[in-house]
């Protein structure tokens, strides 16, 4: 298993806490064809009467946002829904190092939902943690807590309006409450919060 912790803190940042943007897994994809007709089907239309969720929404844990979503050449959406933020225990860290000393892990555990029925197969989504105040935690995680937290990758069949899939982001923060946040593409400059 690897497993890293990158703790950032930014100058200009409101916070003692500090601020950074974290990155998110965006790996490419085989793209596929339809067998029998040259042209694949239009996703279903249910995306377009879906209402996206705007920039800057903050929601509470269990509530749904709904995002455009970008996976290598393919472009649909999803909805998100944070199920829980578990406070995880000090001793879940010991594989990331001195880096993680005096960090407290929380393990967002959240369910996607192929909205628009493009095919996002294999796709991954990591959502980022944010301090009580909304601001990011100045720590990047990249890592598993086996048998508590792993991220998993979209199903094959996640290509269908209505397929979805449940992962979890290892996260950690200062000493204090945390957040979840989705920050992609449109969002990257006002996420989607989720606070518990």
């Amino acid at each position: 298993m690897v497993a890293a912790v990158t703790v950032g803190l930014s100058a200009c940042s409101s916070s003692d806490e500090g601020t950074a943007r974290a990155g998110v897994e965006n790996e490419t994809t085989a793209a596929s064809t339809s067998a029998g007709d040259a042209s694949s089907a239009p996703p279903d239309s249910s995306a377009s009467e879906q209402e996206i969720t705007p920039p800057g929404t903050t929601l509470k844990v269990g509530e749904t946002a709904t995002v455009p979503y970008r996976y290598g050449e393919s472009e649909g959406t999803i909805a998100i829904t944070v199920t829980d933020i578990v406070k995880g225990e000090k001793g879940d860290l010991a594989d990331f190092g001195d880096d993680a000393e005096g960090l407290v892990p929380f393990f967002v555990k959240y369910t996607v939902e192929n909205v628009g029925g493009t095919d996002l197969a294999y796709s991954s989504l990591n959502l980022q943690a944010v301090a009580s105040d909304g601001d990011y935690t100045g720590v990047f995680v990249t890592g598993d807590v086996e048998g508590k937290c792993v991220t998993a990758s979209a199903d094959a069949d996640f290509s269908t309006a209505g397929a979805s899939d449940e992962s979890c982001s290892v996260q950690a923060a200062h000493p204090g409450r945390a957040g979840a946040a989705f920050d992609r593409d449109d969002y990257s400059d006002d996420p989607v919060v989720w606070m518990k």
